[in-house]
């Protein structure tokens, strides 16, 4: 069984919830405390032992590609002036040993069309997927968790899940189980479904081991909900022919797609880091 050693980060949105912030910002630099969000995806993969860190980018995201490059006048200035604390920091953005590997992704066709853009780079892999909007506190990396699932059932597909109130199931892909448990068989996905036609409650997040054998099924699949090439759909059609579980992950999610749930990361994150908060 070959190890996940790759992970797409979907970051081509526009973000427009985040407007006017995000006019001439990506969305994934907004930082949360001192780090932006992408940061802290980065370094949850990084931390789970993966070292091809492949970024589906569009226009105006050249902040993400300049973040994760060197800064030698930066680094410079920093060092004369004995800030080695701060220069630490700096060099701590890209860990060593990992490789930053940006793709542009030529129209917004969804998530399954930006995970589709990482085939060239992927190959014949498993791999993972981030979303960074799901910024996740946990002691071990969620997407750890999911690979040690993928290693206890021998291969498969593996998706975070968390349970959610009926009426959001409208937002999410969700989830029919073949028996209650924290790691079990999924029977069928489906994408945002209407509340009272959710076969449950269990939503997909952003965090997602899978085989290459989704390629194929991305390159076939119609469009889906919102005229997009949902990566849901994808996964449903691999269901018929390769094993695909859901782990409930260990931490405490926030959903930064929101502002409310940026907010709320920004408080939890300020608090850990000892700032007090009136």
């Amino acid at each position: 069984m070959k190890p996940v050693r790759k992970a797409i980060f979907p970051v081509a949105g526009l973000g427009t919830r985040f407007l006017p912030a995000t006019k001439a910002m990506p969305k994934e630099m907004l930082p949360v405390v001192d780090k932006p969000l992408i940061q802290y995806a980065v370094e949850e993969a990084a931390k789970a032992g993966i070292t091809d860190m492949i970024f589906i980018t569009g226009r105006h995201k050249r902040a993400i590609e300049d973040h994760f490059d060197s800064a030698p006048e930066l680094e410079r200035d920093l060092e004369v002036k004995g800030k080695t604390a701060l220069l630490k920091t700096l060099r701590d953005i890209v860990p060593s040993g990992i490789n930053f590997i940006f793709i542009r992704q030529p129209e917004p066709l969804g998530l399954g069309h930006a995970v589709l853009c990482g085939e060239p780079v992927i190959g014949n892999e498993p791999f993972a997927v981030i979303l960074a909007d799901d910024l996740i506190d946990s002691k071990k990396p969620v997407i750890e968790q999911l690979m040690k699932t993928r290693e206890d059932k021998g291969g498969g597909s593996v998706l975070a899940v968390q349970v959610v109130p009926r009426e959001k199931t409208k937002d999410y892909g969700i989830v029919k189980v073949a028996e209650k448990g924290d790691v079990t068989k999924v029977e069928s996905i489906i994408e945002k479904p209407d509340p009272d036609k959710a076969p449950s409650t269990l939503a997909v997040i952003g965090r997602y081991i899978l085989e290459p054998e989704i390629f194929d099924s991305l390159k076939k699949i119609p469009e889906g909900a919102g005229g997009e090439i949902q990566l849901t759909d994808a996964i449903a059609r691999e269901l018929e022919k390769k094993n695909t579980y859901v782990c409930s992950y260990e931490g405490e999610r926030f959903d930064c797609g929101s502002k409310q749930g940026f907010l709320n990361a920004t408080v939890h994150f300020a608090r850990k880091d000892g700032y007090k908060i009136a």
